[in-house]
């Protein structure tokens, strides 16, 4: 379903790869706003929350979940609000989901989630003399300068000499103290993060892997989404499309063909706010192992410290990830190395699988809603492929690590927990069952007490439970830089285990042959995402909660290690 747009507000910006915010907003605000859409939207995102393994830890806010959110009383208001366009009323449900500071739990209209808005002047929080204050990032000339010319020339046919900028310290922004406002950008733009200090962290400029690729985050105050893609087509962004909603994999098996224990599990928002790091930042030590994809390694200049920076636990190749870890921990020993700092900054998460090679796992459990229990009967009745359905019991495996058998129903009957004295319906416990094909050792390579974890706490999803596990059944030490001076950063900061896409759970209703059920969310008549936290880890410390948080060892940037990963290392 197409919605009218007035065209002539969207011709300064159509092709563009750069457009100023009043001609864009223009344009987005030209979609009037449509009941029928807003019913069909509702209808979607509030059944697809019957789903969300966290719903009931928000009204209390208990632990680790720190904002009370009443999430059926916020959809009810938004079911309420007048809106005067359809942007509003996305903007305004974008927001609530996003507060939910659950990056596994978002929604995602693409028609609106195109243009992120960049500034020639991210900030940093840096001490100097031993104060920290927050300052212009001073590469931020040389950062510019790999941006394509398009971005830079606006502001020079403007006469804005942004350039003199760089290294300045900032006084105020809007007429707050920084760091005051950076919280408000932390508590209303960032999301995705529990913790306060982590999204903070978001905030910033920072460095970043992507693949083996050194690169530099804006940061959401200089580079703020309704998100990063460059031209729009409104037609096709804004109408649902083939891929919007799920499809019966009994009829298309070559649809997808999942394998669920390797699925992404990171945040949805693509890290694409990311350019190069420019080149003087970039380690100048030579790569231990420079064939892996998403990881980079060095031998420090003490001989006996080795570094594995983990861009990602997203690598499209599973052998291979697991090849590449084994490689490069071989050839750190081989280079003397005696410890290892694991830097995961700005890490999105990734294959659950991928972190388990480097750490057996959690117990977990999924919501037992009616819908649910119907999908399990019935994917076990039509014996249905571990190919194509998440909720194939094959796919997972019992405490002691036995696969389920085909026909055993963990869900039936669900296991009533008491939530903020709520009772949730849950299937059993279970783990991950992951198909490892390269062998490595039941020892550690190195010794636990001679490993420890550096990041900015921007550790998402795969990335969150990998270092949480270290820390939880090592105690190892994390140190997390950046932050706001007096507050505490804790880490972890994202509570899930795994996440699904609408088009993921739609498959599920369909493919099970429950589309028809009157507890099935319709099919949505807008192209977007409603994601959501489909699976619950349990803290290794205490069984009964969700992995939680746990203090840090905090230090502040300095202007020598913001954006410089080889001195940062040696410092830590």
């Amino acid at each position: 379903m197409a919605i009218p747009v007035r065209l002539d507000l969207c011709t300064a910006i159509a092709g563009a790869s750069y457009a100023t915010p009043a001609d864009v907003l223009a344009c987005l605000r030209s979609f009037p706003f449509n009941e029928t859409l807003r019913q069909n939207i509702l209808s979607t995102v509030s059944k697809v929350f019957d789903f969300y393994t966290f719903e009931d830890y928000y009204p209390k806010s208990s632990a680790p979940f720190p904002n009370m959110r009443h999430i059926r009383a916020g959809l009810a208001r938004i079911n309420t609000t007048s809106y005067s366009t359809d942007y509003d009323f996305n903007l305004d449900l974008y927001n609530f989901v996003n507060q939910l500071n659950d990056g596994h739990t978002l929604w995602l209209p693409s028609c609106y989630v195109t243009w992120e808005s960049l500034l020639p002047t991210p900030v940093v929080s840096i001490s100097v003399s031993g104060m920290e204050g927050v300052y212009i990032a001073p590469d931020a000339v040389d950062f510019m300068a790999l941006l394509p010319p398009g971005f830079t020339e606006f502001y020079d046919s403007i006469g804005f000499n942004w350039q003199r900028l760089a290294g300045a310290r900032v006084l105020r922004i809007e007429g707050m103290d920084p760091y005051d406002y950076v919280d408000w950008v932390a508590d209303t733009v960032t999301g995705n993060y529990l913790d306060h200090g982590v999204r903070v962290n978001s905030v910033f400029t920072s460095y970043r892997l992507s693949g083996s690729s050194f690169s530099q985050k804006f940061g959401d105050l200089a580079g703020r989404v309704f998100s990063p893609v460059e031209n729009l087509t409104w037609a096709i962004n804004c109408a649902a499309n083939g891929n919007t909603n799920g499809v019966d994999r009994r009829r298309t098996p070559n649809s997808l063909q999942l394998r669920p224990r390797l699925q992404p599990k990171g945040l949805s928002r693509p890290p694409s706010d990311a350019i190069g790091l420019p080149p003087k930042f970039q380690p100048s030590l030579p790569p231990v192992n420079n064939n892996a994809s998403v990881m980079v390694s060095y031998l420090l200049p003490d001989g006996i410290t080795g570094i594995l920076f983990i861009g990602s636990f997203q690598d499209s190749d599973f052998e291979q990830f697991q090849v590449d870890v084994v490689a490069t921990i071989n050839s750190l020993k081989a280079a003397g190395a005696t410890r290892l700092l694991i830097d995961l900054t700005n890490n999105p998460g990734g294959f659950i699988c991928q972190g388990l090679f480097l750490h057996h796992g959690f117990q977990s459990a999924v919501r037992g809603n009616l819908l649910a229990q119907k999908i399990v009967r019935e994917v076990i009745a039509q014996s249905i492929s571990e190919d194509v359905s998440f909720y194939v019991p094959s796919q997972w495996a019992s405490l002691n690590d036995a696969l389920f058998l085909d026909n055993y129903n963990y869900i039936d009957p669900p296991i009533d927990v008491d939530i903020n004295g709520r009772m949730d319906a849950t299937s059993q416990r279970f783990r991950d069952a992951c198909p490892f094909s390269v062998p490595i050792s039941s020892l550690p390579p190195f010794d636990l007490t001679r490993v420890a974890i550096v990041t900015n706490g921007n550790c998402a999803s795969t990335c969150a439970m990998f270092s949480t596990l270290m820390k939880e059944r090592h105690n190892t030490t994390i140190a997390v830089f950046g932050g706001r001076p007096g507050q505490g950063i804790e880490f972890k900061g994202m509570a899930g285990n795994q996440v699904l896409e609408w088009a993921d759970l739609d498959s599920e209703i369909k493919t099970a042959g429950l589309k028809d059920d009157p507890l099935a969310p319709p099919d949505l008549l807008v192209s977007a995402n409603m994601r959501h936290n489909w699976r619950t880890a349990y803290s290794y410390l205490d069984e009964a909660t969700p992995i939680g948080s746990s203090r840090t060892v905090r230090f502040p940037y300095t202007a020598d290690t913001y954006n410089d990963p080889q001195n940062l290392w040696i410092f830590a």
